[in-house]
Order: C-alpha cells, then structure tokens, then sequence
C-alpha cells in the first residue's frame, strides 16, 4: 500500500499533473475604473451616434422650431396682405357700381336733353316760319308731324303742334284725330284715333291760345306697314277739319 501512495505522488508530479494558470493580481479600485472607463464610452458612443445621427438626418429641434417660426410669420403676413386686397377689391367695386350707376344717369340725362334741344330747334325753326304770317287773326298752322317707331314691333309714337297766330288770339278749343293708313299684305288697313270725329279722348283735346303740344302713339298689326300718317284739327261744334296735314311714312 505504500508502494500505491508513491506511485500517486509521482504521477501528480508528471506529465499527466493538471495545468495551472497564473494571473497577476489587480486591486478592487483599478478594476472599478476600468469599468466606469468602458461605461462612460459606451455612453459617449451612443450619444455621439443619435447626435450626428439627428444632424444628418436635418432633425435638428432649435432650427425646426425657428424654420416654423419663419413660416408662421410669412403665413401671417400674406393672410393679412390678402385680407387688404379683398377689402380693397371691396371697395373697388362698390366704388366701379357707384360710377356705372351715376354714368348711366348722365347718360339718360344726356339723351334726354339732346332729344329735348332737337324738339325745341324744330320748335324754333316752326316759328320762324310762321312770322311773316302773324298778321291774320285767324291763322291755325300745324307744325311739322313726327311718327316713328317706338321699339316694339307694331307700335309707333307721333310727335306734333298745334299754332294759333295773330295779334290776339282767342283760346282755341277742339281735338286732333290721327288717321293711319297701312298695308297689310295685300289688303289697306285705315285705323283713327280717335274712333269719330268729335271724339272726347283727353290724349287729343285742344285748349290753348299760342300754341300747344300733342304727343301720342299707337298700335297695328306686327306684319302691317305704315304708308301714311294724316293729323286733321277740328274745332269744337265743327263736323269738317279746320286742318288738315298728311305725313308720308314709306
């Protein structure tokens, strides 16, 4: 049994003995700086890789939150420079209606004076026509008759005067009767307004001692043509026309 035990030992001694490691020895402290050392460059690491990270990808906070600034105060700026221009626009418009409205007026006005002048020269020039003549107390002169289209097919408006001359006329009381003569295809339509000679329609009264206006229209058929237009004065308690003048319409 002694001879076993030898030949134990020498075989833990020999080639078959286990191999032993030998490690330096290092304290507590060095090891936990060590350890912080490789923290804090992981963290370094980390941070670097999210901040350069943000930067390449343009997520930079503090120019984000400026850039929107920016374009907020543009956006508000345009919203008030628009809001300008519509109140303007506004304004324009109403002001442009304004200048329609009043430019419209003036041109009825216009037309309405220019047609006014050119009754009052006819008037003149009928006047002046009937100077040499002034002298006879019973002179009845009728003045030139106008008839023309009203703008509705069919209707036609007339336009004449009635002049009494002399030193001292008396009031001359009767009524003007208009006769048309028209064409209507073939067959001649004759229409008087009014309807009989002593007529009591007040559109065709006469009462006056110088001169008085008569202005009127009348109405036939769309497809008739006007060839004629007669006007006759009568004087009250007359069955014949004091005057009579025919006006050619085509």
């Amino acid at each position: 049994m002694f001879k076993t035990w030898i030949k134990a030992l020498q075989n833990r001694g020999g080639i078959a003995a286990p191999t032993v490691k030998v490690r330096p020895h290092m304290p507590w402290h060095i090891r936990g700086l060590v350890a912080a050392g490789i923290t804090l460059a992981i963290v370094g690491a980390s941070w670097a890789t999210y901040h350069f990270g943000g930067e390449f990808a343009g997520f930079r906070k503090s120019e984000i939150d400026a850039e929107m600034k920016r374009l907020s105060g543009i956006a508000d700026k345009q919203a008030a420079e628009i809001t300008e221009l519509r109140q303007k626009l506004a304004a324009s418009d109403s002001q442009r209606k304004i200048e329609a409205v009043t430019y419209g007026d003036l041109t009825k006005q216009v037309k309405s004076l220019a047609a006014e002048n050119a009754s009052l020269k006819d008037d003149l020039a009928f006047f002046q026509s009937l100077l040499p003549a002034g002298q006879r107390d019973d002179n009845l002169a009728l003045g030139r008759v106008k008839v023309e289209p009203d703008g509705v097919p069919g209707e036609f408006k007339y336009r004449l005067m009635v002049v009494q001359g002399g030193q001292r006329p008396g009031d001359f009381h009767g009524h003007v009767q208009i006769v048309v003569s028209a064409m209507n295809g073939t067959e001649k339509v004759v229409a008087a307004l009014p309807p009989v000679a002593d007529g009591k329609s007040a559109e065709h009264q006469l009462n006056f001692k110088s001169f008085q206006r008569v202005e009127g229209a009348f109405k036939i058929a769309p497809g008739a043509v006007v060839k004629s237009v007669q006007v006759r004065v009568y004087q009250n308690g007359a069955s014949t026309p004091k005057l009579t003048q025919t006006v050619n319409i085509s």
